[in-house]
C-alpha cells in the first residue's frame, strides 16, 4: 500500500459510504503513447490502493463505477478488453480480499446475454465466497446505470401492484429503495470522479441523492490512498444540511 498519512481525519464522522466514479484512463495513456487499454489496465493498481487506504481509515462501503450501460457503445476492441479484464481481475484479486476481509458485491444487469457466461459465473462466485466477510463492502458497479436501477425497481413495483400484492398508495421511498440493485446497500454519503470532470454520469443516481461531490483533478491510475484522505478531509469540512435551512 502506498503511503498514507489519515492524520487530521475524524474517525467519528467518517462516509459510511463512498462512491467513486474511475475516470481518466484513456487519457492516461494517451499522454504516455499508450493504448487506452493500457490505461484501463493501469487502473487496476488505483483501484487496490483505493480498497487498502478504505480498510485503513474504516470506511465500510466503497462502490466502484467499472462498467456502465452506456459503455457497450465503445469500439468492441475496448469493450472485449474490459470484458476480460474484469474477469482477469476477479480471479487474480478475489482471495486476496478473502483474506483481507473484504465482502465483494455487483451492482448491475449482470443477466445482460452480452456478458460472457464465465464472467458472469466468476462474479456470482465471488460473491458467494467473500459473503461472509464485513470489514469493507467492495461492490463493483458492473453494467451499471443509475436510471436502469431506478426503472427496475419502478417495474417491480408495477408487477407487484398489478398481482395485487401491493397498494399504490402505500408505495414511498422506502418500498421504492428496497427494490433497488442492492437494497442493504446504505445511502452514499460522498461521490469522487477523477480526473476533474464535474458529473456524475448516471452513478448511483438514487443513492447519491445528498451526497457530497469531490472532483480531483487527477487520473484514475494516478490515485493513491492520500487522495481519499484528502477527498474524505473535504468532506468533514462540509456543513451537510439535507434541505435543511442553515
Amino acid at each position: 500500500m502506498d503511503e498514507l498519512d489519515p492524520t487530521g481525519l475524524d474517525r467519528s464522522a467518517l462516509p459510511a459510504h463512498i462512491g467513486i466514479i474511475m475516470d481518466g484512463n484513456g487519457r492516461w495513456a494517451k499522454a504516455r503513447g499508450l493504448e487506452r487499454t493500457q490505461g484501463h489496465a493501469a487502473g487496476e493498481f488505483a483501484i487496490f490502493r483505493t480498497v487498502d487506504a478504505a480498510l485503513a481509515i474504516g470506511v465500510q462501503w466503497l462502490t466502484l463505477y467499472t462498467f456502465s450501460t452506456e459503455n457497450w457503445s465503445r469500439s468492441h476492441d475496448e469493450v472485449e478488453f474490459l470484458m476480460l479484464f474484469n474477469e482477469q481481475l476477479i480471479v487474480k484479486r478475489r482471495e486476496e480480499m478473502l483474506e483481507k476481509g473484504v465482502r465483494v458485491l455487483f451492482l448491475g444487469d449482470l443477466d445482460d446475454p452480452r456478458i460472457p457466461d464465465r464472467n458472469r459465473l466468476l462474479m456470482a462466485d465471488t460473491e458467494e465466497l467473500t459473503a461472509e466477510n464485513d470489514l469493507l463492502h467492495l461492490v463493483f458497479a458492473f453494467n451499471y446505470g443509475g436510471r436502469r436501477d431506478i426503472v427496475e425497481a419502478a417495474r417491480a413495483i408495477a408487477r407487484a401492484a398489478a398481482a395485487g400484492d401491493v397498494n399504490p398508495d402505500d408505495v414511498d421511498e422506502r418500498s421504492l429503495a428496497a427494490h433497488m440493485g442492492l437494497p442493504d446497500m446504505p445511502d452514499c454519503d460522498l461521490v469522487i470522479r477523477t480526473s476533474g470532470e464535474q458529473r456524475i454520469s448516471n452513478f448511483l443516481l438514487w443513492q447519491a441523492a445528498y451526497a457530497e461531490l469531490a472532483f480531483p483533478d487527477v487520473l484514475w491510475p494516478d490515485f493513491t490512498g492520500q487522495h481519499l484522505v484528502a477527498a474524505i478531509t473535504e468532506y468533514q469540512q462540509r456543513d451537510r444540511r439535507f434541505g435543511a435551512a442553515g
